[in-house]
């Protein structure tokens, strides 16, 4: 069985880390070089980095910043925000990132996936996706004005595929768009729920238990991260490979350590907070 992932993320908005519920109410959170040095410090797997406005406003990612915070980790770092092409890909791994994030780009030109891992490699090309479910009323259903009914008459999840940072609805099937994006070469996938994103009431199991059932690329769980016992519950109810938070480490609620004592007191396999070694190595 391979390690869980803990992974902190930084949602940066005019060079700042931001954070919001339901991708609103947005309010700036920290600097996004030093936030990274400390997830760094604490021993996380992973850090994930959006420049969350980049794609609505029509723009590449803020080089500059990831520059600086590939400076400071020694961990895989993840960028996206505004990635269109392969020129973008080139530009944000010679900047220090170690994968590139894909979304709302994607989503309008899936070829960007295979050229992308055709020269780079899957292990580089990170799909992003912004999910939300959608209720369909089953037509064989009669209706009625017993509200208990009505609830039950609602027989079939489905979930639609946003875009721009969850500003627009694709109306885009999220299993169809996973089974297409694995066949084209997507490496990983980092499966955020808008519906749970910022709430803090666990992450959306059912929608990652679809995905994993139709993808064999690992699946990064995101929006929902509320208490510790979520990620307890993320790795036993589903085959999600890593957890993705934000607020409760940001405020510093939880640390990584913190996490991954508690998760191997739990017999969750995950990898050991070494990241201070190297980190005092590097500064020796």
């Amino acid at each position: 069985m391979l390690a869980k992932r803990i992974i902190p993320c930084l949602d940066v908005r005019n060079g700042k880390v931001v954070k919001g519920v339901n991708f609103e109410g947005i309010k700036d959170v920290g600097d996004p070089v030093a936030l990274a040095q400390e997830y760094n410090r604490q021993g996380a797997d992973e850090l994930v980095f959006y420049d969350i406005t980049a794609s609505h406003e029509g723009r590449g990612v803020i080089l500059d910043v990831v520059r600086e915070v590939a400076k400071k980790v020694f961990i895989p770092l993840c960028v996206g925000g505004g990635v269109s092409t392969v020129d973008d890909f080139r530009e944000i791994l010679r900047a220090g990132a170690d994968k590139v994030s894909i979304n709302s780009q994607a989503v309008k030109n899936p070829q960007l996936i295979k050229d992308a891992a055709d020269i780079f490699g899957s292990q580089c090309v990170v799909l992003g996706i912004d999910c939300s479910r959608v209720k369909t009323q089953n037509p064989n259903s009669q209706n009625t004005e017993n509200e208990h009914t009505n609830s039950a008459n609602i027989s079939e999840q489905k979930y639609t595929v946003f875009v721009n940072g969850g500003r627009i609805d694709m109306h885009l099937d999220l299993i169809e768009w996973v089974k297409k994006a694995t066949e084209l070469g997507a490496g990983e996938i980092c499966l955020n729920s808008i519906d749970t994103d910022g709430v803090r009431g666990g992450f959306d199991y059912d929608m990652l238990n679809a995905v994993c059932a139709v993808t064999n690329i690992p699946v990064i769980a995101s929006g929902g991260l509320g208490k510790i016992d979520d990620f307890y519950d993320v790795f036993t109810k589903t085959n999600a490979s890593a957890g993705l938070g934000a607020s409760l480490f940001h405020f510093g609620e939880l640390t990584i350590s913190q996490v991954k004592e508690f998760l191997r007191e739990k017999d969750i396999l995950c990898r050991i907070a070494a990241a201070n070694a190297s980190h005092s190595q590097v500064n020796s």
